[in-house]
């Protein structure tokens, strides 16, 4: 939910990230929208949004390997993390899942299937790997497929560790 009360929920099956305003039925299509696919206005099942203080968009694109963003009233949105196919190279993730943006416009992502959590600081071309350097695994500075990510409000990262079923908390200042 932003600021201004509405809602945005995530279709996967449409590709699409919707607005709702309360008593809304229908919702506004903030991003997609226009089938699945890997052109700058598409998506291929999004799974995470996260929306900052000037209302753009930030969508998980799980299947393009990229992290979108949709400034308000865009009727395309622009490669902020990824977005270089399938790979673990610093330039590339693999099914991304959750994504956070810090007040800077420094994007945080889950890269589900390397099993890393990875900072893109704003405009940069290639992220780096803050947590989950170790590959998959359960040791305490492993990851098995991570999925959501949110801080506190000491800056410390917590990240919802899926097949390890556990959320670990990182400091990584």
């Amino acid at each position: 939910m932003d600021d201004n009360g509405y809602l945005y929920v995530v279709d996967e099956g449409k590709h699409e990230v919707r607005r709702y305003k309360i008593g809304d039925t229908k919702g506004t299509v903030v991003a997609g929208g226009n089938g699945q696919g890997n052109r700058l206005d598409q998506l291929s099942e999004p799974r995470y949004v996260f929306i900052d203080r000037d209302h753009s968009v930030y969508v998980s694109d799980n299947e393009n390997h990229r992290v979108m963003k949709w400034k308000e009233h865009a009727k395309q949105g622009i490669v902020v993390a990824g977005g270089q196919g399938q790979g673990n190279s610093l330039t590339q993730l693999h099914e991304p899942e959750g994504v956070i943006v810090d007040q800077l416009g420094t994007v945080y992502v889950a890269d589900s299937r390397n099993h890393r959590i990875m900072r893109w600081p704003k405009g940069s071309t290639q992220g780096n790997v803050i947590v989950g350097r170790n590959g998959y695994g359960a040791q305490s500075n492993q990851l098995a497929s991570p999925m959501g990510l949110s801080f506190d409000r000491h800056g410390n990262l917590y990240v919802a560790d899926y097949y390890n079923n556990r959320v670990q908390k990182f400091n990584i200042e």
